[in-house]
């Protein structure tokens, strides 16, 4: 089958790809093994996530994005031409169109940045469209409406919180806080209330199964494993949802005082419309227990978390694809 027209998120944690017709075919990390004997890229996605933490001294595997912009620009290209090959086979009689998500704040340069590695990973065209937009398309928000719509899209690397109105956007902010941040932190909390040391994953997986963003009454449990900091041994410890809680208070506080602060700049109008309808809660972190609570609570909004919330930008590449000539002067004017 010839693939022509690709949509990437391009997040800093996950990469996901969207072909239309087939939906999102693939979801793996934003991760690239790297050898520093001769700069060959090694691995990407899955495999050099496996490395992470696990790698000789002779290799490097690192996140080309960093906070959602390009951190190291050929190790991007490599990671796209990974990508592409991966949807559209090795063997390619047409280079396809690719739709690309980048965060609401990048400069120009870097803009152009991914629009040139794209199309040296082997794209035809490339368009980029910022992540907000992307994930209100993909949350059916129906953005060309005169309307005043707010997004809080909180993936690993950025939270981007904006309100679209009329296809595009008013007010927007962005801040370097998202689920990794939020996974250190709890990492962070451990070692220094128990003198124990625990991976990113352990971080992550302790979040995702016990962790809420406001306390529960009746709390939840979870045994951590990890390294003694005292003896150096390996230790075993059982954390209570209300510590996790606690845990993640500083970075929470910190997205919601960006969204507060796109808030204090709508236009009178437009906070009428978001009072009525409620912001939408989009990206991988919007899964977290009682996110949507803890915001509605604290601003005094409505917040309602998206169908699918991690997929959402990936979903909007794919209904921007489908809808290519009218996306494209949108898109070309940068919105």
């Amino acid at each position: 089958m010839f693939v022509k027209k690709i949509g990437i998120d391009l997040g800093t944690a996950n990469t996901l790809v969207f072909v239309p017709g087939r939906g999102i075919v693939v979801n793996e990390p934003s991760v690239v093994a790297v050898s520093l004997a001769d700069n060959r890229v090694l691995a990407v996605g899955n495999e050099a996530k496996e490395m992470l933490g696990r790698t000789p001294d002779t290799i490097v595997a690192s996140q080309p994005l960093k906070d959602g912009a390009i951190a190291d620009y050929r190790i991007t290209e490599a990671m796209l031409r990974y990508f592409i090959g991966l949807v559209s086979g090795r063997v390619r009689f047409f280079r396809p169109e690719v739709v690309l998500s980048i965060p609401a704040g990048v400069t120009s340069t870097e803009r152009r940045a991914v629009v040139d590695a794209a199309i040296k990973a082997g794209a035809k065209s490339a368009y980029v469209v910022k992540e907000p937009i992307l994930a209100a398309i993909g949350a059916g928000i129906p953005i060309h409406t005169a309307q005043g719509n707010m997004i809080i899209n909180i993936g690993g690397g950025t939270s981007e919180i904006a309100i679209i109105s009329l296809g595009g956007i008013v007010a927007a902010h962005s801040a370097r806080v998202g689920g990794n941040r939020i996974d250190q932190a709890i990492s962070d909390y451990i070692k220094r209330k128990y003198s124990m040391a625990i991976g990113e994953r352990t971080a992550e997986e302790v979040k995702m199964k016990i962790g809420s963003a406001i306390a529960l009454v009746k709390e939840e449990h979870y045994d951590l494993r990890g390294r003694d900091l005292m003896g150096g041994l390996p230790k075993t410890l059982t954390v209570s949802s209300n510590e996790i809680t606690e845990a993640m208070q500083d970075e929470l506080r910190e997205i919601i005082n960006v969204i507060k602060h796109v808030l204090q700049e709508t236009p009178p109008e437009l906070a009428a419309d978001i009072m009525d309808k409620g912001m939408i809660l989009s990206g991988g972190t919007a899964q977290l227990k009682n996110l949507d609570q803890l915001i509605a609570r604290t601003i005094g909004v409505p917040c309602y978390v998206a169908d699918d919330p991690a997929f959402c930008v990936a979903k909007g590449t794919g209904i921007v694809l489908e809808n290519l000539e009218v996306y494209k002067r949108s898109i070309m004017m940068g919105k």
